[in-house]
C-alpha cells in the first residue's frame, strides 16, 4: 500500500507481522510478513478460507495467542503506540479499554452459570471503575443499545434464556462496554442463520457509525464483507494476497485466489452461472513449499510460481495484488 494512504488518519498499522508455532525443534509459520492499516472510522474485512490465518493474525495483534507460538517479527502500532513495546499490564489495559473483540461461538462464549448482566456488569467495575449499582445500570442500557427487548428483565437472565442471535447481541454489548476505538470481530455471524446474521450485520453498522469505530471483520463469507466492509484484505496460507476497496476486489479483482473465491459464491443479481469450486484444498501451513502459497491450487500457474513468491503489484493508491500476472487480464480470463 502506498504511503499517502498508511499516513491517511490511520488508527492501526502492522507492518512485516510473522508469527510461529512452535513444537519442539519444529518451527511452522503461520502468519508471513503482513502488512496492512485499519484507518479510523472504517471497517476492514479480513477474508479467506478456514486455516488462512485469518483469527491467528488478530490475536497476534492483540497479544493472545496460544503459549506455544511467538510473534517473531514485526510492529504494531495502535494509535501512535508500539503496542509490541508495552508491559503485559499496559497491554491489558489497553485490551480492555481501547480494544475489544467478539468471539465467534455465542453458544460458547458466555459463562453459563452468570447472569447476562453479571458478566457485562464485572467489564464495568474493572475498566471503567464504576460501582455495582452504577454498573447495573449501565449493563441494562447497554443491553438495550444492542436491541434486546426488555432489558431490565433480560439483564437477570442466564445464557441457556437466549437464543444464538440474542447471545450475540450481549457478546457485542460486552464488546462496546468500554467504548473502544477499535472493534475486532471474528466470524461473529457464522453459527447464526441467514435471518439472524443480517440482523447481527446491520446492527455492527449500525453502531460502528454512532461510535465511530474502527472495525476488524473476519470472516470466509465474501457475501457478508461485501454488505458491510469497506475495504479487504484477501488472505491465504498466511499471507496477504490481494488488498484493495470493496469496490474494486468484487469488481475488478486482480489475484486468481480472489477470482476463485469469487467464482465460487452464488450470485444474486439474476445472471445464472455455473458455481465453480477451487480445486484442491488449502494447505496445511506445516507443508508450505517455497514460491507463491496458491500455484499448487492456480489454474494459471507458471513455472516461476512453484520457486519464487511474487512482489505485490500496485494497481491504484488503495489496491495491490501479489501475483506475476496480476493484472493481465486476458490470461487470467482465460
Amino acid at each position: 500500500m502506498s504511503d499517502n494512504v498508511k499516513d491517511k488518519n490511520s488508527l492501526l498499522d502492522v507492518k512485516n507481522l510473522r508469527t510461529s508455532f512452535y513444537n519442539g525443534n519444529s518451527k511452522t509459520e503461520v502468519v508471513r510478513g503482513i502488512d496492512f492499516t485499519v484507518q479510523k472510522g472504517e471497517i476492514l474485512g479480513i477474508v479467506g478460507e478456514s486455516g488462512s490465518g485469518k483469527s491467528i493474525l488478530v490475536k497476534s495483534i492483540l497479544g493472545i495467542i496460544p503459549s506455544n507460538a511467538k510473534v517473531d517479527a514485526g510492529e504494531i502500532i495502535l494509535d501512535g503506540k508500539n503496542f509490541e513495546s508495552l508491559s503485559k499490564k499496559e497491554k491489558r489495559a489497553i485490551r480492555g479499554r481501547d480494544i475489544a473483540m467478539i468471539f465467534q461461538d455465542p453458544m460458547t462464549a458466555l459463562n453459563p452459570l452468570k447472569k447476562a448482566g453479571d458478566h457485562l456488569v464485572e467489564l464495568l467495575i474493572r475498566v471503567r471503575g464504576m460501582n455495582k449499582k452504577e454498573a447495573k445500570l449501565e449493563a441494562v442500557e447497554l443491553l438495550r443499545m444492542v436491541g434486546i427487548p426488555s432489558p431490565e428483565t433480560r439483564v437477570n437472565q442466564y445464557p441457556h434464556e437466549f437464543s444464538g442471535g440474542m447471545r450475540q447481541r450481549v457478546l457485542i454489548a460486552m464488546a462496546l462496554a468500554c467504548n473502544p476505538k477499535l472493534l475486532i470481530a471474528d466470524e461473529p455471524t457464522t453459527a447464526l442463520d441467514v435471518t439472524i446474521q443480517a440482523q447481527i450485520l446491520e446492527l455492527l453498522k449500525k453502531l460502528q457509525q454512532e461510535n465511530d469505530m474502527s472495525v476488524v471483520f473476519i470472516t470466509h463469507d465474501l457475501g457478508v464483507v461485501a454488505t458491510i466492509c469497506s475495504r479487504i484484505l484477501v488472505m491465504y496460507a498466511g499471507m496477504v494476497m490481494e488488498e484493495g476497496l470493496a469496490h474494486e476486489i468484487f469488481y475488478s479483482p486482480k489475484h486468481p485466489y480472489t477470482k476463485a473465491l469469487l467464482n465460487s459464491i452464488p450470485r444474486v443479481d439474476g445472471e445464472k452461472t455455473r458455481l465453480k469450486p477451487i480445486k484442491g484444498a488449502a494447505p496445511s501451513l506445516q507443508s508450505i513449499k517455497s514460491g507463491c502459497p496458491f500455484a499448487e491450487r492456480c489454474e494459471h500457474a507458471m513455472e516461476k510460481c512453484f520457486m519464487e513468491v511474487p512482489e505485490y503489484k500496485n494497481f491504484s493508491a488503495t489496491q495491490k495484488s501479489m501475483c506475476f500476472l496480476a493484472g493481465e487480464e486476458d490470461r487470467l480470463d482465460d
